[in-house]
């Protein structure tokens, strides 16, 4: 097991995390509905709480942890904005893109999970497992939103 490789590994995943927080929180600006709003909170929430656990292991490792978010979610963000505008703040819209954001980040844990996976201590495996299934749950809440707003359309 290379530690450098295992710091890194783990860094993937804080930055996807930065960018789900400041994801929602675009999310949480381009949207006048209470509803999502609050929705978007915890799920900025749950990766802060998702990056406290894995920073810490970054800690105990003696690695430095990365600040920021990917260039890719900066890249995104700013889509996002421009999206809703011009689709005048529209509620599947903004889910649509808040789905699209859960799928870069289920990649980017399965890709930890697989690829990365020798370079993983099992305790550390484990957290990323459980965060990759709240993930997963969160994901599948939104698409269900999607999936309910389509329904009513037709």
């Amino acid at each position: 097991m290379n530690y450098l490789n295992t710091v890194a590994a783990i860094n993937s995943l804080v930055e996807i995390n930065n960018d789900r927080i400041e994801g929602y929180a675009t999310a949480t600006l381009e949207t006048e509905e209470k509803e999502l709003k609050i929705l978007f909170e915890q799920l900025a929430e749950t990766s802060r709480v998702f990056n406290s656990e894995l920073i810490f292991k970054i800690h105990k490792l003696e690695g430095t942890p990365v600040e920021g978010s990917t260039m890719i979610g900066k890249f995104f963000r700013v889509w996002m904005e421009m999206k809703t505008a011009i689709t005048d703040r529209d509620r599947k819209a903004i889910l649509k893109s808040c789905a699209y954001g859960e799928e870069m980040a289920m990649e980017t844990y399965n890709i930890a999970l697989s690829r990365d996976l020798e370079d993983l201590p099992s305790e550390i495996q484990i957290i990323i497992q459980n965060q990759r299934d709240i993930l997963k749950k969160d994901k599948d809440k939104i698409n269900e939103m999607i999936t309910t707003l389509d329904a009513v359309e037709v």
